[in-house]
């Protein structure tokens, strides 16, 4: 089973098509591996990389602004929603066959649906955004110094166009 995304919504503040939703993230997940086998960053190594594109999953959860601002809370102290968390998992690789859960990405609607109003783009686009965001903090990217940020940014831009996710509405 090639990399993919276990997705689950515990919102109501919009109607979503599980089936959609799933199939809009596997394809962003096998981008972020497709860019990051392409560019190996230097803390990620090839054959990791290979076996991760083989039998990885990120784990996604849609939740409201309450519970993000909890998690947010419980987790860095910060009690405020904000749009997106990432939680990594073990790093270790599972046993042969087993699929390699990789980390949590979990996004609040509410704010990427501000976001995306703010931004002047598709909610869609932002979801989006913010997966691909989430899931390369999950695998170790950081945007803390300049460089970092370049790098991470540059590869959620190049992620996100090679799917035609622009920020046009």
């Amino acid at each position: 089973m090639p990399i993919c995304v276990s997705f689950s919504n515990q919102q109501k503040y919009l109607k979503v098509s599980k089936k959609e939703w799933q199939a809009k993230f596997d394809k962003l997940a096998a981008a972020i591996i497709r860019n990051l086998q392409e560019e190996p960053p230097a803390h990620l190594k090839k054959k990791w990389l290979a076996k991760v594109a083989e039998r990885g999953v990120f784990n996604v959860v849609f939740v409201t602004n309450e519970e993000i601002r909890q998690l947010n809370s419980q987790w860095r102290n910060k009690d405020a929603p904000t749009d997106v968390l990432s939680f990594p998992m073990d790093a270790d690789e599972p046993p042969e066959g087993e699929p390699w859960e990789l980390g949590d990405v979990i996004v609040s609607v509410e704010r990427a649906d501000e976001q995306a109003e703010d931004y002047g783009h598709s909610l869609e686009r932002e979801l989006c955004f913010l997966f691909v965001h989430g899931a390369l903090h999950v695998l170790g990217f950081d945007h803390e110094t300049k460089k970092e940020e370049k790098d991470m940014f540059g590869r959620q831009k190049a992620v996100l166009d090679s799917l035609g996710i622009s920020r046009k509405k």
